[in-house]
């Protein structure tokens, strides 16, 4: 190998026990290879930025938005409970989690699967204080685990069987990798939920009850046929919310103190609920739930345009000693009160009737503007924006999911349209990136979201990471560095197929941890087939071989961009993944080298 592949490597050797160590973030150190190889003229300017144009990344990027009209209006916990439901233990959530996923992402884009989840699983963990961690990373393994049973599962499937049908062989089923990617599933499923449940962290408990001393008094109306009216406060989730209780049920009149878990909820049942303002933000999210004053829709501003904002009440307040509807509070501060906190007091009366006094700690529904103008007001003393809240649109979580399952139609027939293209000739293709750019766009105009709402949910890290990765694997490729390795499998394998085909296997691995897992199948498969027909035995084995070992990519979180698209939710260091996905790994290789001759043989070259 020349100097350049030598140095390739070292680079990016030295990139991994950096990140291994976790002293930098992964953007930082895979940027700054990148710009090293650069600087030594390994890779061209051109060269290293293709990575920002391309496709796989751009899909991540608009995703984000896709994401961010489930999560305003309200989709998200709604899809959460309905797939996680309400599990005792985090071993049956688990399951719960890892089945759907892997069963789904074997015929749709795993990609969109777990953008649309890791939303849902925060938000399912706050709600239980369970830590994040334990979930973050069975959610990408159970989505690469579903892509490796169909050849539409993933991308790199699909790109092997391109290179497939392209050099004259005879299509293969969908389902023929199944075979081999069933087993694996179940077998990686099984270790995750064993052994792999407890080297995972135990990191990112969203909520620490008891870290803050006020209680806030809430109260909350059924709405009237709503999705929660008649079942159970326990069916509702309304006793998984961490430091909240429900303290009484006002109905027709009659108080209902010491609440049970299986008293069923009626029509315009008015709850009053005690708590932190976090769980407070919660409760302004579930979806049959609506606040008990009807003040907010009087609010001169849209809903999307305002926030939850705390305000101390100070001794100089034009309402001290007045009720809150006889001050006229939403029309002097155009701000409605959705909660009241005193020393840790229980106000047992309706918001409206409570008496306002000094050092009150008001929860406010308001415009944004209203922390500018009451910040140095000497009503109150003290005024704060509640972070991570804005009112969810329920009545468009229909419209988000139903622009979400086009998507994924879309991304799963990709649909020829009749329309000329101008460069290259044919028809135009809808692929995976066009769907999202469609229901990126859709969420927009549908208002399920807003344009300053989509710019901040888009994380910037994860695609500065994996553009930067894509970079790293072109560098492999200009600087021959990937041809040397693969070469080096048939060196030591010499004229044995089963060999040969661990040696391919070992491989592809390697390089999908180090590289993408489609640059990684695309390089191997032309390795596999040269080795295929050097020791004269049939290319299918080895073939499937590579869509399995480029899609098992469990180790580090480059070699897949779902795993990239947890590391920052799941609070995830690059120790985690080897401790984690090394096992994982070596069961999913075992089972493939086994399976592969077994089911299909060597036999002679075609």
């Amino acid at each position: 190998m020349t100097w350049q592949a030598w140095t390739t490597i070292g680079v990016v050797l030295g990139m991994i026990l950096v990140l291994i160590r976790g002293r930098f973030g992964p953007d930082v150190v895979v940027v700054g290879a990148v710009a090293l190889l650069v600087f030594l003229g390994i890779l061209t300017p051109s060269q290293a930025l293709a990575g920002m144009a391309n496709p796989g990344m751009a899909t991540v990027a608009v995703l984000y938005v896709v994401v961010c009209g489930l999560t305003e209006t309200g989709a998200v916990q709604w899809i959460g409970s309905i797939l996680l439901g309400r599990p005792k233990t985090q071993k049956r959530a688990l399951l719960r989690l890892m089945l759907p996923v892997t069963v789904l992402s074997g015929f749709v884009n795993n990609t969109p699967v777990v953008a649309m989840m890791i939303p849902a699983i925060e938000d399912f963990c706050r709600r239980r204080s369970w830590p994040v961690s334990k979930f973050m990373m069975p959610l990408s393994y159970a989505a690469i685990l579903g892509g490796t049973c169909t050849l539409i599962g993933t991308s790199t499937n699909l790109v092997v069987y391109g290179e497939w049908t392209e050099s004259g062989r005879e299509p293969m089923g969908l389902f023929v990798i199944s075979i081999l990617g069933v087993p694996v599933a179940v077998a990686g499923i099984l270790y995750l939920m064993t052994i792999g449940q407890k080297l995972l962290p135990d990191r990112g408990a969203a909520l620490r009850t008891g870290s803050d001393s006020r209680a806030y008094t809430v109260e909350m109306i059924v709405s009237p046929d709503g999705p929660i009216a008649g079942k159970t406060i326990e069916q509702a989730g309304l006793r998984q919310l961490p430091g909240l209780y429900l303290a009484e049920i006002e109905r027709g009149g009659i108080i209902l103190a010491a609440v049970g878990p299986n008293e069923r909820l009626q029509n315009n049942d008015r709850l009053v609920f005690v708590g932190q303002v976090d769980s407070v933000v919660d409760l302004q999210k579930v979806r049959g739930l609506e606040t008990a004053t009807d003040q907010t829709v009087k609010l001169h501003a849209p809903r999307p345009d305002r926030v939850l904002v705390e305000a101390v009440v100070s001794n100089s307040h034009p309402l001290l000693g007045m009720t809150i509807r006889e001050g006229g509070f939403r029309t002097k501060y155009n701000a409605v009160i959705i909660a009241v906190a005193r020393n840790g007091e229980q106000i047992r009366k309706k918001i409206g009737d409570i008496v306002i006094r000094t050092g009150d700690t008001l929860l406010l529904e308001a415009p944004r503007s209203f922390v500018v103008q009451m910040r140095d007001a000497r009503d109150y003393y003290l005024v704060s924006e509640v972070a991570g809240f804005t009112p969810p649109r329920h009545d468009r979580a229909i419209i988000s999911i139903s622009i979400v399952l086009l998507m994924v139609a879309i991304a799963t027939v990709q649909p020829v349209l009749p329309i000329p293209m101008l460069a290259g000739g044919g028809n135009v293709k809808l692929t995976m990136i066009h769907a999202a750019v469609l229901a990126a766009g859709l969420m927009l105009i549908t208002r399920c979201c807003y344009g300053w709402q989509a710019r901040k949910n888009v994380d910037w890290i994860v695609l500065v990471t994996i553009a930067g990765s894509l970079g790293l694997g072109r560098a492999l490729q200009v600087s021959g560095a990937a041809d040397g390795i693969a070469s080096l499998i048939t060196t030591v394998a010499g004229s044995s197929p089963w060999l040969t085909l661990v040696g391919i296997y070992l491989m592809t691995m390697i390089l999908t941890e180090m590289v993408t897992n489609t640059a990684a199948a695309v390089l191997m498969f032309f390795v596999a087939e040269a080795a295929a027909e050097g020791i004269g035995v049939d290319l299918k084995p080895f073939a499937l071989t590579v869509m399995m070992a480029a899609s098992a990519s469990f180790s580090t979180p480059l070699g897949y961009q779902t795993n990239l698209m947890v590391l920052g939710p799941g609070g995830y260091k690059y120790s985690d993944y080897l401790r984690v996905g090394l096992p994982l790994n070596a069961i999913a290789m075992a089972i493939t080298v086994v399976l592969a001759p077994l089911v299909f043989g060597f036999g002679q070259t075609r």
